[in-house]
C-alpha cells in the first residue's frame, strides 16, 4: 500500500521526495481527490494527502503548493487551513491520474489499510507516533486543538521556558540573598533552610491568614498549611467552609505562578512560623501576616534588583543551568519550516545573551549562534505590560547594550521594551497566527491569550515526575477506588433499608414488597451491620486519600489534582488559557513542526452512558 511504496521507493530514488511520491502516487492510486477539506465541503466527495507545512520551493515545489493566508479557509474543527502542503492538480495529471475522481473501495477501507501500514513504517524508520508520545512523561498535551502548520510565528519566554534551571540550585540561591536582606532588616532568620518540597507551583498564599492552600477547580480549599504545619481536614472546613479563592483579589491571595515563586513561598511561610512563636522584634513595628508578606516580598525583590543573585548565575552557569541538547534542534526544526521565531523575555540583554550562549550554541550545527535561530529577539519586555499596553521601543545597538529609539522592528533585530502590538506590526502576523510558550501561567499564557487571541503552550517541567509518580500510584488508586465502590454499594442498601425504617414510622410501604415484609428486627440488625462495615471502610479510605500523590509531593498531593478525581485550581487555569502544554520546549521534535493538535474528548458526569452502551453491546454479541 501507499505507506510501504513511499518507504520501497525512497530507497530506490535515494531519498528523492517529489520523485517518490509521484511514483508511488501513480502506482498505488488509480483515481484521486486532493483538496483541503473544509467546514463547505460534503462528507465522503474530496481527500486531503499528506498536508503539511514546508517551503513549497524547498522540497517538491513542482508538485506541492502550500495553502497562503488569502486563500485559507477553516477545516471542520475549526482551524485554519493555512500552511496546508496540497499536491498540484497538474502534476497529477501529468501522471494520468484524475484529481477529482475517487479512491477505489471505501474510504474507510482505504484508510483503516493506509494507517496500518503508515504505523509499520513509522515503527521501521524508528520514529515514535504522535499517540505514542503523547502517552509519556514527555508528551505534548492538547487542552484546545491547534494546527501548527497555520501558525506563522512562534514566541519563546526565557527562563524556566528555553532555559531550564535547577531548582534548588537557582531558587536556593534567591532564598540565601533574600534571608540575608531579611537578616539585614532586623528578623531573625537564623537555623532556617531552604526546602523546595515545602511547596509546589499552584498553591495559593492567603496573605490575611498565613496560610499556604490547596483548591480545586471551583476554588474551594482542599488543603492548607499554616506556616509550616499542615492542618487537619476539620480545620481546613471550619477555616474556610464558606469561602472560595478568587485570584482577583490581589490584596489576599497570591498564586503560585512559576517555579520562580518557589524561593518566596517557603521564606514566607517560615518567617510565619516565628511571627507565631513570638521571635520577630517588636522594634520592626507590629506586624500582621500582609505585612510580614510585604516585607519578605522587598527582602526577595531586593535581592534581584542588587544584581549580585544574577551576577553569580552568570559566573557559573553550569552550577544554574540544566542543558537540553534537543531543545535547539526543536527551534532549528521548526525555523526551517517556515515559522519565525521571537524570543521576547523580561530579563536583561547580557543576562540573556549569557544565559542563551552557554545553553544553545554547543548544540547548534554549522557554527550557528543562538541569535541565527530568531527572527526577533525582545529583552526587558516588561511582560504582562508587554501584552497590555504600549511602550516605547530601543534597539539595542553594541554588545555593551548601548540603545537608540525605533518603532519598528527589523527581521534579526534584537530590541529592549516595546509592545506585542509593535510585534504583530513588525511582522504583519496577528492574533492566532501566533503561538507563544512560556512558564507563567498569568505574565505568559493568559495575558497573551485575553488581549492579543494568541495561541499559547505552557510550559511545566513538573509534568514529567508527576506522570511517573501516577503510574507508581496505580495500584494504591485503584485498590481506592474498590474501597470507596464498596462503600457505595453498601450505602445504598443501607438509605434504603434507613427509608423502609423511616416510611414505617409513617405507616408506609417501603420501596419494594422484600423490604415492606421485614421484620423490625431484622430491619435494625441489618442496619446495623451495615453502618460498622461502612465506618471500618471510612477508617480504612481516610488515610489512604491522605496518602494520595504522596509520591509526587508528601504534603500537597499531585500537581493537577485536589482530591482523588477533581483538578487542582492550577489544572483549571491551564485548560482555560494554554492550547497546550508539556514539560519543556524540546517535546517539540518528537511531533515535527506540522502537527495538528487535537483535543481530547473531555469526560462529563452523564457519560456514563457509554458504560450504558457498552454493556449493551455485550449483551447482543452474547
Amino acid at each position: 500500500m501507499y505507506a510501504a511504496e513511499v518507504l520501497r521507493i525512497f530507497a530506490v530514488h535515494g531519498g528523492d521526495a517529489s520523485l517518490a511520491v509521484a511514483a508511488t502516487t501513480n502506482k498505488c492510486f488509480r483515481n484521486a481527490a486532493f483538496t483541503t477539506p473544509t467546514s463547505h465541503n460534503p462528507p465522503n466527495v474530496r481527500l486531503t494527502l499528506c498536508r503539511c507545512t514546508v517551503d513549497s520551493k524547498a522540497v517538491g515545489g513542482d508538485v506541492f503548493s502550500v495553502t497562503p493566508s488569502n486563500k485559507s479557509d477553516v477545516d471542520y474543527l475549526g482551524e485554519s487551513t493555512k500552511g496546508d502542503l496540497n499536491v498540484k492538480l497538474e502534476q497529477l495529471e501529468a501522471f494520468g491520474i484524475d484529481g477529482h475522481a475517487a479512491f477505489e473501495g471505501p474510504i474507510e477501507e482505504v484508510a483503516r489499510t493506509e494507517a496500518r501500514e503508515a504505523e509499520n513504517l513509522l515503527k521501521d524508520l524508528g520514529i515514535p507516533s504522535p499517540s505514542s508520545s503523547r502517552n509519556s512523561r514527555r508528551g505534548i498535551f492538547c487542552s484546545r486543538t491547534l494546527n501548527l502548520r497555520s501558525i506563522s510565528a512562534i514566541g519563546y519566554d526565557m527562563d524556566y521556558t528555553l532555559i531550564h534551571y535547577n531548582v534548588m540550585a537557582w531558587e536556593g540561591r534567591a532564598y540565601d540573598y533574600c534571608m540575608e536582606n531579611l537578616r539585614n532588616m532586623g528578623f531573625p532568620v537564623d537555623g532556617l533552610a531552604f526546602d523546595p518540597d515545602l511547596v509546589i507551583r499552584g498553591l495559593v498564599i492567603d496573605k490575611e491568614k498565613g496560610n499556604l492552600v490547596k483548591a480545586d477547580r471551583f476554588g474551594y480549599i482542599k488543603r492548607a498549611m499554616h506556616g509550616t504545619k499542615m492542618l487537619s481536614t476539620r480545620a481546613v472546613s471550619e477555616m474556610y467552609g464558606r469561602e472560595l479563592v478568587d485570584l482577583r483579589k490581589e490584596s489576599r491571595w497570591e498564586f503560585l505562578n512559576t517555579l520562580f515563586s518557589v524561593s518566596e513561598a517557603v521564606a514566607y511561610m517560615q518567617m510565619v512560623d516565628r511571627l507565631d512563636d513570638g521571635t520577630i522584634s517588636s522594634d520592626l513595628g507590629p506586624l500582621d501576616y500582609k505585612g510580614l508578606y510585604k516585607a519578605v516580598g522587598k527582602a526577595l525583590f531586593w535581592a534581584h534588583v542588587e544584581g549580585r543573585l544574577k551576577s553569580e548565575i552568570m559566573s557559573k552557569p553550569e552550577q544554574f543551568v540544566e542543558p537540553d541538547p534537543e531543545l535547539p534542534l526543536a527551534l532549528l526544526d521548526q525555523k526551517e519550516a517556515g515559522k519565525k521565531l521571537l524570543l521576547i523575555t523580561n530579563s536583561d540583554y547580557h543576562y540573556t545573551d549569557k544565559m542563551m550562549r552557554h545553553s544553545f550554541n554547543r548544540f547548534l550545527p554549522n557554527d550557528m549562534g543562538w541569535r541565527d535561530l530568531f527572527d526577533i529577539v525582545i529583552v526587558s519586555a516588561r511582560k504582562p505590560e508587554f501584552f497590555q499596553m504600549s511602550h516605547p521601543m530601543y534597539e539595542v545597538v553594541t554588545g555593551e547594550g548601548l540603545m537608540r529609539p525605533c518603532f519598528k522592528a527589523q527581521t534579526g533585530g534584537l530590541y529592549s521594551g516595546g509592545s506585542a502590538q509593535m510585534v504583530e506590526n513588525s511582522l504583519n502576523i496577528h492574533g492566532d497566527e501566533i503561538l507563544y510558550v512560556g512558564d507563567h501561567i498569568y505574565t505568559d499564557v493568559s495575558q497573551s491569550k485575553v488581549h492579543l487571541r494568541w495561541r499559547t503552550a505552557l510550559i511545566c517541567r513538573e509534568l514529567e515526575e508527576e506522570y511517573s509518580a501516577l503510574i507508581r500510584s496505580r495500584n494504591h488508586r485503584e485498590s481506592l477506588v474498590e474501597l470507596i465502590n464498596q462503600k457505595e454499594v453498601v450505602g445504598d442498601l443501607f438509605n434504603q433499608l434507613r427509608l423502609a425504617l423511616q416510611r414505617r414510622s409513617k405507616d408506609r410501604p417501603a420501596q419494594t414488597l422484600a423490604a415492606t415484609n421485614m421484620n423490625d428486627e431484622d430491619l435494625t440488625e441489618s442496619m446495623q451491620k451495615l453502618l460498622i462495615v461502612m465506618q471500618r471502610l471510612d477508617e480504612k479510605i481516610a488515610p489512604m486519600l491522605e496518602a494520595d500523590g504522596e509520591l509526587f509531593n508528601s504534603r500537597w498531593g499531585f500537581l493537577s489534582r485536589a482530591g482523588l478525581w477533581d483538578k487542582s485550581h492550577l489544572m483549571r487555569q491551564i485548560e482555560k488559557y494554554a492550547d497546550i502544554y508539556t514539560s519543556r520546549v524540546s517535546n517539540f521534535l518528537y511531533y515535527t513542526p506540522f502537527m495538528y493538535f487535537r483535543s481530547q474528548e473531555q469526560n462529563l458526569a452523564h457519560d456514563s452512558y457509554t458504560h450504558y452502551c457498552s454493556q449493551l453491546n455485550n449483551e447482543l454479541s452474547s
